[in-house]
Parts: C-alpha cells; structure tokens; sequence
C-alpha cells in the first residue's frame, strides 16, 4: 500500500458524558478513496470535522503528509472540503467561485485563470464560467463546489454527503463523474454517507462505524462478503441472518445445526468461532437458489424448505419473502434478476431453498 498521508491515532471526542467519538485509529493511504459510513449518530461526521479543523478533539493526533495538525486550523491543514449545500457565492460567477481559494493563496493572475480554466475541464463545464449559480443546475453546482475544492490541489479532500440534495439519477451520474476525477488527479478522498451502495460503488475501503467507534475496516468486498459482526452484516446490503451453533470447525470451514435442527456447512473469518459457540449463519438474498420442490442432496452448503408469503419486483431484481418451516426462525428473502419469462411463483406456495458453502457466513453472535 503507498504511504499513509493521513493519520489518526487515538483520536476521541466527549460532549459531557456522551461518547461522541471512541478512541480511534486510522491510517489513510495516499491517493486513496476511504468511505466514513454508518447510521445517524455512529461517529463518522464527528471524525471528518476532527479531520478538517473544524472541531478539537479530547484526545488523540492527527498528522497529515506526516505533519502534526491536530489543533491547526483548517485553512493550515493543505485539505479541501465539499459540503452538501455546495456553499458557493451567489454574488459571483461561476470562475470567481472557483478562484476565490487562489485568491485567498495570492496566486497570479494568470496563473488563477489558467488553473480555474483547467478545474473547469475536468468537471466537463468550460462552458459556464461566466454563469452565475443560481443558473445552473443542481448536479451543475456541485460539480462547480468540485472544481473550486480541487483548484488549488489539495493532498486531501473531504467530502460530507455531498450527494444527498441530489435525486438518484442525478447522484448515480455524479458518483461516477467523482470516481473519475478521484482517479484523474490522484487525490485522497475521505468521502462521508449513510448510503450504502454509495459507499460500494465508489469506495477503496469502507470504514463502518457504529456508535462511535469502527465496527470494521476494509474493502466493499471485506465487509459485504466477510462481515466481522452481525451489525456489520445487517447493515450493509440485505441479510438472512439464522440462529445456529457450530459443532465443527476445518480451517475456514465450519458444520453447524441450525435451530430447528438442520446442519449446513458454512465459511468462518473469525478465530473464536469453534465447537459449541452459538452463531449466525448469514445467507445473502442473491445467494439463495430456488427450487419448486425440495432441493436435491448434492448442494453442499445446505438446504431449507419455506413457504412464498410476499413476492416484490423493485425493477431490475424480484424480490421473494419466504417463511421457513423451522420455529420462530425469522422471515427470509430471496433475490435474482427480473425476467419477464421466468417462472411465476404463487403465494403459499412451498419452496425449496439452498446455498453454497462458500455463499454462507457464520458470524459470532
């Protein structure tokens, strides 16, 4: 991995008695795109404003470029913000806008015009420099907020849900128009949402957070297919999450019974999962294969019967809510890609369902 241009080292932050921010390690690698996601109240503005000087912590560092700007302020920090409310200057055009900052760094006059006329090329809007916001658009805004952060070149750009006033076709385009520019100048991004295709779609790493601490740190693939807890495996994408106890363990594989009595095989990431603790077993929707009677003995994760009680096609995927046939055993959903000629399925009807070992997680409960 390149060297880390950020560093957090015990960092925390108290508001009387409430926990605002545990104390927190983080290293962020140069030219790297880090996802803060969670749930309202996990942590993750608390640790962006630690970031960018616009709070003090209790405790704890925070070195950029190797420089310690823990109490700097932010202007001192060699960082760039975008915020959700773009905060651009209504009484300036759009090439004042994005001057200002060269401005402010007494930059040349010719070199200002030069490097604002390039942050316009690469947000793909030359054209609207003489514009003012107010005639530009939403997802034109924040392109623009874009540009004027990136104009003076920061080594680290902060980003606090810059999408969220967007519509979703319009957050989709940009999600995409922030990967290229991310991958055009090479820049750090710490990027903050509470949404979690967001934080897939555009992530290196995705550090998940829950009240105020990290609950786990790693790639969109990490923490979607090798969840560390049950939080982590609820939160991020759609989950059917079983009661079970292991009763073997080889290598990375795992026998457990279900509750009901059923034993499937299954993957484990985590070292205190053995004999006889109590687990999770986590099957992805998608990952669940669907037969019209009960499925045959040669899946190797295992099998389960329940009955059809809800079927939703949200567009491109069709969705199946089944009731399993084991006691108290929560509701499961199913998941594959709509097609006009597929099979129909009927309420009440009972299906059989199975899995593939590598497709199922045990999780410690």
């Amino acid at each position: 991995m390149p060297a880390s241009n950020l560093q957090i080292t015990g960092l925390c932050k108290r508001y009387g008695d409430f926990v605002a921010l545990a104390p927190t390690d983080l290293d962020v690698a140069q030219g790297e795109f880090l996802t803060l996601l969670g749930p309202s109240g996990s942590g993750k503005t608390t640790l962006l404003s630690l970031i960018a000087g616009l709070a003090q912590p209790d405790d704890g560092q925070v070195r950029i470029n190797g420089v310690d700007v823990t109490y700097g302020a932010p202007y001192e920090r060699d960082i760039g913000m975008v915020f959700q409310n773009y905060a651009l200057f209504p009484h300036m055009t759009v090439a004042e806008n994005i001057s200002f900052p060269l401005q402010m760094r007494k930059t040349d006059a010719k070199a200002t015009r030069e490097k604002v006329m390039q942050a316009l090329e690469m947000v793909h809007l030359p054209h609207v420099a003489g514009r003012y916001p107010r005639e530009l658009s939403g997802g034109q805004q924040q392109r623009i907020a874009l540009a004027r952060c990136m104009v003076y070149r920061p080594s680290i750009i902060l980003m606090d849900e810059p999408l969220g006033a967007l519509d979703k076709k319009l957050r989709d385009q940009m999600q995409l128009e922030i990967k290229r520019i991310h991958r055009d100048l090479g820049t750090t991004i710490v990027y903050v949402t509470h949404d979690q295709e967001e934080a897939m779609t555009m992530s290196d790493r995705i550090c998940l957070m829950n009240a105020g601490s990290i609950a786990q740190l790693g790639t969109p693939a990490d923490l979607y297919f090798r969840p560390k807890s049950v939080f982590v495996a609820d939160f991020l994408g759609e989950s059917n999450l079983l009661d079970a106890v292991v009763t073997g363990r080889s290598g990375d594989q795992v026998q457990i019974s279900v509750q009901g009595g059923a034993n499937v095989n299954a993957m484990a990431y985590d070292s205190v999962i053995r004999d006889g603790r109590p687990v999770k077993l986590m099957l992805r929707p998608q990952n669940l294969q669907i037969h019209d009677g009960p499925p045959g003995a040669s899946i190797n994760g295992g099998t389960l019967s329940a009955k059809l009680t809800d079927i939703m096609v949200t567009g491109s995927m069709t969705k199946l809510y089944l009731q399993s046939h084991i006691s108290d055993a929560p509701p499961l959903v199913a998941a594959f890609p709509t097609n006009r000629l597929g099979r129909q399925y009927e309420i009440g009807q009972t299906l059989g369902l199975s899995w593939l070992t590598a497709d199922a997680v045990a999780i410690a409960g």
